[in-house]
């Protein structure tokens, strides 16, 4: 097997164990809050285990504290609401919604960024909104808040997405991550007050719960992203998209065979789901911007990668 077949199976593995983190939102029975935080504390825990992170730590300027524990704080808070829109619908509703996270990007990326805007990168917007209506005509309607709480969460991957690829280059990716999920998951908790309706972070889970919190966290979220990093560099930046990019599908079919969703969604659902996702897939040919390899600090810290 050559390095690059290697890597490129490397990076769909990858999107499988990303696609199960839907699936253990729903599993773990902790509400979305507790969920957030404990994950965070053992990825960011994890991490502090590493030598090479604690060495990026203290290399680190305050200014560049700062600024990646804001873009942890935005980290936390859209993991809180994607599990939040899994607790309220179900993992194939919110991710989903997260797959429109590509439309966000080009209206959020060059306010952030500093790169031109390219006004036919509003196509993607106007293309997916059939797709839009056909998600939520085909969901009870006792889940439509959950498609609410999952399209902020979307918004706030653009936004954090955005600020990584300006600032990610600063330090090493393994620091950046530890550093936005350790300061994001204390801050979220600070929040809670703020946040009733997600409930509280002091939960303490059961044994179940614990097993599959460590399943997320070091098999689902650690795991991959090690894998991915060592990918990338055998694949072009293409591959890695398009690998990428299958995410929403892989996680989508889990919930089917896991989980029984079809059940609960009609056909009008999995019909928006193609228009959105075709949206997704269009995406790099609307753009005249190259297209770039995922940003590794990105796939340490977001459920849906499609972000360049």
């Amino acid at each position: 097997m050559t390095p690059t077949t290697k890597a490129y199976w490397q990076m769909h593995f990858c999107v499988l164990l990303w696609g199960f983190t839907a699936i253990l939102g729903k599993v773990i029975t902790l509400p979305a809050m507790a969920l957030v935080v404990w994950r965070m504390a053992i990825v960011a825990l994890a991490l502090l285990l590493v030598p090479r992170v604690w060495r990026g730590l203290r290399a680190l300027p305050p200014r560049l504290w700062l600024i990646y524990s804001g873009i942890g704080t935005l980290v936390a808070l859209h993991w809180l609401t994607f599990y939040g829109a899994i607790k309220l619908a179900n993992a194939s509703v919110a991710v989903t919604c997260i797959a429109l996270a590509t439309v966000f990007v080009p209206m959020v990326e060059p306010w952030i960024t500093g790169r031109k805007f390219e006004p036919r990168e509003l196509l993607l917007g106007v293309a997916v909104v059939p797709g839009v209506a056909l998600v939520v005509g085909g969901v009870p309607d006792g889940m439509r808040l959950g498609i609410v709480v999952g399209t902020i969460s979307a918004i706030l991957v653009a936004l954090f997405g955005s600020l990584n690829k300006r600032f990610v280059e600063r330090a090493d990716p393994l620091t950046v991550t530890g550093l936005e999920l350790g300061a994001g998951g204390l801050v979220l908790a600070l929040l809670t007050p703020m946040l009733p309706w997600f409930g509280s972070p002091l939960v303490i889970p059961g044994a179940m719960d614990m097993v599959w919190l460590l399943v997320l966290a070091l098999a689902c979220t650690l795991l991959p992203f090690a894998l991915s990093l060592v990918a990338l560099r055998h694949l072009s930046a293409f591959s890695a998209q398009l690998a990428v990019n299958l995410e929403p599908i892989y996680a989508i079919v889990l919930a089917i065979i896991l989980l029984g969703e079809q059940h609960e969604l009609g056909g009008m659902f999995y019909a928006g789901v193609v228009v959105i996702l075709a949206g997704v897939f269009v995406h790099p040919l609307l753009s005249r911007q190259p297209m770039h390899k995922p940003e590794p600090a990105n796939l340490g810290t977001a459920e849906n990668k499609v972000l360049d």
